[in-house]
C-alpha cells in the first residue's frame, strides 16, 4: 500500500507542479503531511539536503522521502512518479507547441503563470520561516532565525549593488552553512 501512495502522491506533485522544483514544494509538504510520513522539522530539513545536493529538488525530494519510508523500492517509485508527468508533457510540448511559440495568446498565457508561481515561492518561504521561528508550532520564538534570515538576504543583495551579477547561488549556500553553524553552535 505504502508503494501504491508514493507512487500517487508523486505523480499529483509531478502533474502540478507548475514552475520548477521550487513551486512544488508546497505540494510535496502537502503530500508528506497528509500521509503522516515526515515531520515539519524533517520537511524542512528535507528542503535544505535537497537543494544542496546536485540534481532536480523536487527530484531530491521524492527520493528522500520514497527512501525513508520504503527503501529502495520506495525511492524508485517515488522517483519515478515524480518524474514521469514532466517526461510526457515536454514530450507533447515539443510536438504541439512548434507552431505554437509565437502566438501571443500562448505567450500571455505563460506570462499569466508567473505571478502565481512567484507567489507560491514566496509564501512556501515565509511559511517555512515562521515555522522554523516556532511561530505555527507550539515553541519559543526563535528571533534568531529572523536575525540570520535578514542577514543573509542583506549579503545576497547587497552583493548585487557592489557586483553586477551578485553572489552565487553556491556561495550563498555555503556562506548560510558556515553562518548558521558558527551561530548557532555558539549561542
Amino acid at each position: 500500500m505504502i508503494y501504491l501512495d508514493l507512487f500517487i502522491g508523486f505523480l499529483q506533485v509531478g502533474f502540478f507542479s507548475f514552475g520548477g522544483a521550487y513551486s512544488a514544494i508546497p505540494l510535496i509538504r502537502d503530500v508528506v503531511r497528509a500521509h503522516g510520513w515526515l515531520s515539519d522539522e524533517m520537511i524542512t530539513y528535507m528542503i535544505a539536503i535537497s537543494e544542496s545536493t546536485p540534481g532536480s529538488i523536487m527530484v531530491n525530494m521524492a527520493t528522500y522521502v520514497g527512501s525513508a519510508k520504503a527503501g529502495v523500492p520506495g525511492a524508485i517509485i517515488a522517483t519515478t512518479a515524480v518524474v514521469i508527468p514532466a517526461f510526457t508533457i515536454i514530450l507533447l510540448l515539443m510536438v504541439i507547441l512548434k507552431n505554437f511559440l509565437g502566438n501571443k495568446y500562448v505567450e500571455a498565457a505563460f506570462s499569466g503563470l508567473k505571478p502565481g508561481i512567484i507567489g507560491i515561492i514566496l509564501a512556501t518561504g515565509v511559511v517555512m520561516m515562521l515555522s522554523n521561528c516556532g511561530i505555527e508550532i507550539k515553541g519559543d520564538f526563535d528571533i534568531m532565525t529572523v536575525v540570520l534570515t535578514i542577514g543573509i538576504a542583506a549579503i545576497y543583495f547587497g552583493s548585487r549593488r557592489v557586483m553586477k551579477k551578485g553572489i552565487t547561488p553556491i556561495s550563498l549556500i555555503c556562506i548560510s552553512a558556515v553562518v548558521g553553524a558558527i551561530a548557532y553552535g555558539i549561542f
